[in-house]
């Protein structure tokens, strides 16, 4: 198993990327790499990040600003190349249907609740290593 798992987390908000980082704690399950945190506060920050490769999966806002985490899912599943798995934080359960839209791989609702987000971070975890072994 890889040493390390680096986890890009997009929102304009401070308190939702603490969120992130407290419910995953230094791993989100025992079979999945320690995590590292890459935080984004803009988008530009996002497709930099991106650009240097090495993030494994992404964790964007779907109630960030001044652009969506939705949207932000689309454009980097159209613009890069391998784009990690996306796990996407929405308002409402009701908000799937828009997560489906973006492409993102699992969706989570605001705020995060630790055992719900944690099992959904593993999972995308688990699918990256499977992809990349």
């Amino acid at each position: 198993m890889q040493a390390t798992a680096t986890v890009l987390v997009y929102s304009d908000d401070s308190r939702t990327r603490e969120q992130v980082r407290l419910a995953t704690g230094r791993r989100p399950a025992p079979d999945v790499p320690v995590v590292e945190f890459v935080e984004c506060a803009t988008p530009d920050a996002v497709l930099r990040e991106l650009d240097k490769g090495g993030i494994d999966v992404c964790v964007l806002d779907g109630e960030a600003v001044p652009m969506g985490g939705m949207g932000m899912c689309r454009q980097i599943k159209d613009e890069v190349f391998q784009c990690p798995p996306v796990l996407l934080l929405i308002a409402r359960p009701q908000d799937a249907w828009l997560a489906t839209w973006s492409r993102a791989d699992a969706a989570v609702t605001l705020p995060v609740e630790p055992v719900e987000f944690a099992a959904a971070l593993a999972s995308l975890l688990r699918e990256k290593r499977l992809q990349s072994a």
